[in-house]
C-alpha cells in the first residue's frame, strides 16, 4: 500500500507554517502510513531538494521543530515537487506520471488532496483533478481537503458543493475548519459527555446565557484586499463561532461515529432562530476598528465589519429562551478564544454582601486559547466578615496538568483523521448551507443599499463598541471574562 499527500498550493505560507510541520511531526510520532509520501504543487520553480529546503525553513520557524535535524532528514526523503499550473493540463499530466511512478506495484494506492489554494480556485481545481482522471479510487480511495471559507454566501457555497460532487463523492469531501482540531474544541464533547454532573443543568432551566467570544489582539497584518471580501461575518461567524455553537448546544449523540455526531450538530444550526429585516439590528452589531480604511487593500468608504456580536437564540426543547452571544473582532484587547456559560442566581438570597455588591452567579469557563482549560466560578465565604461572600475559580489548565506532553496543532489531528478517513472534526454539506441561512440575511442588510444594518466604530485595543455592551445588557447580562491568566 502506498499513500500520497498532494498539496495544491505548497508554497504558500499555510503549507510551510502548518500543513508540512503537522505532517512532520505526524511522522516523527510514527502516525503516518508507513509508505507516504508528500508531492507538492505550485507555480515556483522549485527542484525537489529546493522544495524540501523551503518547507524546513518554515519548520525552523516554529521553534520547536528547528532542533530535530535527523528527523528531518527522514522524513524530507518524502517530499517532492511538481511545478505547474492547476489549469495547465499537462502540468496536472505530470502530476498524474509521478503518483503513478510511486503507485507502480503497489496493491492500494491511496491519495489525499489537500487544496492550499485561494477559495476562487476551488471549483476550478477539482474540475481540473477530475479531467485528469486523478479522482479515480481504482487502486485506493481519494479524498479532498477544502479549506475554508466554503463559498462567499450559501448561493455560491451551493454552486461549489455541485462542482465539487460532479468529481467526488459527499463521503470523498473534507471541508476543514482548523478551529474543530483544536485540543480544547475536542475536550468540549468529552467535558460535556464524560461528566455527569454537568449534563443535568445544561439546558434552559438553569442556563441564563452562553458567551463564545473568538477575539484577535491583531488587525490585518497586510491581508486588506482578502479581508475587505470577507469581513468578520464570511471569516469568523460562518464557519468558527456556529461551529462551537453546535458542540456547546447540542443533544449527545448516541456514540462517537462520524455520522452520528454531526448528524446532532446540523440539529443545532437547523434551530437557530431565523432573522427578519426588522430584527437584525436588534440583535446583531457591527463595527470597524478606527484606522481600519487607511489600512493597505482597504477601500476608504468600505463598510466590511472587522467585529461583530450577535444574540441568537436555539428554537429547541433544551434552550428555548436561553440567548446566546457570539462575538470576534479583529483589533481587540486580547487574543483570546473562549466559552462562558453562566448560570441563573438561586431562587433565593440567603446571604447579605456586605463587601462585594451583587452576588455573581456561577460561571463555567472553557478556554480554548491561549489558557487552555476550564475555569469553575463560584461563591464562597470570606472568612471573618459575618456573610460576606466572594467569587472563587476552581481551575484546570493543560499546561500545568499535562506540561510533558504538549497540545498538538489542531491540523496535526485533522491530518491525521483525514488521511484515517475519519471525517468527524470535518464540515457536512448540510452543515455548511444551515450556517449560511444562518448569517445571509445579517450580510444582506449589511450590504443593503439602505444601509440597514449600521457600523459603529471601537478604539484598537478595546474590546469593540459600546454598542455590543447595550446588546447585552437588553437582557440584564454583561460579557464575562473567565479565562484570563492566573
Amino acid at each position: 500500500m502506498t499513500t500520497s499527500v498532494v498539496i495544491f498550493g505548497i508554497s504558500g505560507d499555510l503549507a510551510r507554517r502548518k500543513l508540512v510541520p503537522a505532517l512532520f511531526t505526524l511522522y516523527c510520532k510514527g502516525r503516518l502510513p508507513d509508505d507516504i509520501r508528500i508531492i507538492g504543487f505550485a507555480r515556483s520553480d522549485y527542484s525537489d531538494n529546493a522544495c524540501r529546503l523551503h518547507m524546513w525553513e518554515g519548520a525552523q520557524e516554529l521553534g520547536e521543530l528547528s532542533t530535530r535535524d535527523a528527523d528531518w532528514a527522514r522524513f524530507s526523503e518524502r517530499v517532492f515537487f511538481v511545478r505547474g499550473d492547476l489549469n495547465d493540463p499537462e502540468a496536472l499530466g505530470r502530476l498524474r506520471e509521478r503518483l503513478e511512478g510511486f503507485e507502480e506495484g503497489a496493491t492500494e494506492a491511496n491519495r489525499l488532496y489537500y487544496l492550499s489554494i485561494a477559495p476562487s480556485l476551488y471549483g476550478t481545481a477539482v474540475t481540473n483533478l477530475g479531467q485528469a482522471g486523478l479522482a479515480s479510487q481504482e487502486k485506493g480511495w481519494a479524498r479532498v481537503v477544502v479549506e475554508k471559507p466554503f463559498g462567499y454566501d450559501g448561493a455560491s457555497a451551493t454552486a461549489l458543493d455541485e462542482t465539487i460532487h460532479k468529481v467526488f463523492d459527499e463521503s470523498q469531501v473534507y471541508r476543514i475548519d482548523h478551529y474543530l482540531g483544536k485540543e480544547t474544541v475536542q475536550n468540549l464533547l468529552v467535558f460535556r459527555f464524560a461528566n455527569a454532573i454537568f449534563e443535568p443543568m445544561w439546558n434552559r432551566n438553569h442556563v441564563a446565557q452562553v458567551q463564545i467570544t473568538a477575539a484577535e489582539s491583531v488587525g490585518l497584518e497586510g491581508r486588506g484586499s482578502y479581508y475587505e471580501s470577507s469581513g468578520v461575518l464570511r471569516d469568523m461567524v460562518q464557519n468558527h463561532l456556529l461551529q462551537l455553537l453546535t458542540m456547546v448546544a447540542m443533544e449527545p449523540p448516541s456514540s462517537m461515529e462520524a455520522t452520528a455526531l454531526r448528524n446532532e450538530k446540523i440539529k443545532v444550526l437547523q434551530a437557530v432562530r431565523g432573522w427578519d429585516s426588522d430584527d437584525i439590528a436588534k440583535d446583531v452589531v457591527t463595527a470597524q476598528y478606527k484606522g481600519y480604511t487607511d489600512e493597505p487593500g482597504v477601500d476608504p468608504d468600505s463598510r466590511t465589519p472587522t467585529y461583530t456580536a450577535m444574540r441568537v437564540f436555539v428554537d429547541n426543547w433544551r434552550w428555548q429562551g436561553v440567548p446566546f452571544y457570539l462575538r470576534s473582532g479583529k483589533a481587540l484587547a486580547e487574543k483570546t478564544s473562549e466559552i462562558v456559560v453562566q448560570f441563573k442566581e438561586p431562587p433565593h438570597r440567603l446571604f447579605e454582601e456586605v463587601h462585594t455588591g451583587d452576588m455573581e452567579p456561577n460561571t463555567l469557563g472553557i478556554c480554548l486559547q491561549p489558557h487552555e482549560g476550564v475555569h469553575l466560578r463560584f461563591q464562597v465565604k470570606v472568612p471573618d466578615a459575618g456573610t460576606d461572600t466572594h467569587p472563587k475559580d476552581m481551575a484546570f489548565h493543560y499546561e500545568s496538568e499535562f506540561k510533558d506532553m504538549g497540545i498538538p496543532e489542531a491540523y496535526e489531528r485533522l491530518l491525521q483523521d483525514a488521511v484515517n478517513g475519519d471525517p468527524s472534526l470535518f464540515i457536512r454539506s448540510d452543515q455548511i448551507a444551515a450556517s449560511w441561512q444562518i448569517v445571509d440575511p445579517v450580510l444582506q442588510a449589511l450590504e443593503s443599499p439602505d444601509k440597514q444594518l449600521p457600523v459603529a466604530s471601537y478604539d484598537p485595543g478595546s474590546w469593540g463598541p459600546a454598542e455590543a455592551d447595550r446588546l447585552l445588557a437588553e437582557n440584564g447580562h454583561k460579557w464575562v471574562r473567565v479565562c484570563v491568566e492566573h
